[in-house]
């Protein structure tokens, strides 16, 4: 017997975009064709996220380990980028969508970092839904830098070893504003979270999906909405 739909929306979801290269490689492409392509399911969900009410919507775009791939996959990556903020910040801004970035960017280009920074502060005035770009970010590393900063606090004497929390923790994280995750979806049939919102998921249900990224669109991210709607979410109770 099928579980009827709630229709319940989740606040904050994320998704490790996955399978551009493979999209290419079953049509002879160059793997750019392949990003490229992604690029356009990104404008697709985005814009599908915000006509369903997601609050925040966390897209997993650049790694710490994808630092690893072909200096030329690189290049191409970071071109992408360059051309998503240019043709899409306006809309972006004009959407009242606010814009934020986790991850140590700041290892990309000095060009690319400016305008990061510039797409930032342009949408910071604005009060909707939020988008979250995972750009050079690892969750273990942020993880790690949120211990140091809270030890750095207690050997300073601003805090007491029993005020390390789970909130503690979380207001040191990167994520700290966004709402609590509630969906994280993987494409391309992998069944991983590859260092992604390791801390943030750990209520979060989780969902794969075997469509590759590029063909991710509105009715895909719509069933996986109503999939979410279809858990019965416990925390622990029953």
């Amino acid at each position: 017997m099928a579980v009827p739909d709630t229709g319940a929306v989740p606040r904050h979801v994320a998704i490790i975009m996955d399978g551009s290269g493979r999209w290419a490689k079953r049509r002879m492409l160059p793997r750019f064709a392949g990003h490229k392509a992604g690029v356009e399911a990104v404008r697709r969900v985005s814009r599908a996220a915000r006509a369903m009410g997601i609050e925040a919507l966390t897209l997993y775009a650049f790694s710490s380990e994808n630092w690893r791939r072909p200096e030329s996959e690189i290049s191409d990556l970071m071109g992408l980028l360059r051309l998503f903020l240019r043709k899409d910040l306006a809309e972006l801004v004009s959407d009242n969508v606010r814009l934020r970035v986790i991850g140590d960017y700041r290892r990309f280009a000095p060009d690319l970092v400016a305008m990061i920074d510039d797409a930032v502060e342009r949408a910071s005035g604005n009060s909707g839904p939020i988008l979250a770009i995972a750009l050079n970010y690892g969750a273990q590393a942020e993880l790690v830098e949120a211990t140091k900063r809270l030890a750095m606090k207690v050997a300073g004497g601003e805090i007491a070893v029993d005020a390390i929390t789970p909130d503690a923790i979380e207001a040191e994280l990167q994520t700290n504003g966004l709402p609590p995750l509630d969906l994280v979806i993987r494409t391309s049939g992998e069944q991983r979270l590859s260092n992604f919102l390791l801390w943030q998921a750990a209520y979060a249900e989780l969902l794969f999906v075997d469509t590759l990224w590029p063909d991710f669109d509105e009715a895909a991210l719509s069933d996986a909405v109503a999939e979410f709607g279809r858990r019965h979410r416990r925390f622990g109770g029953l």
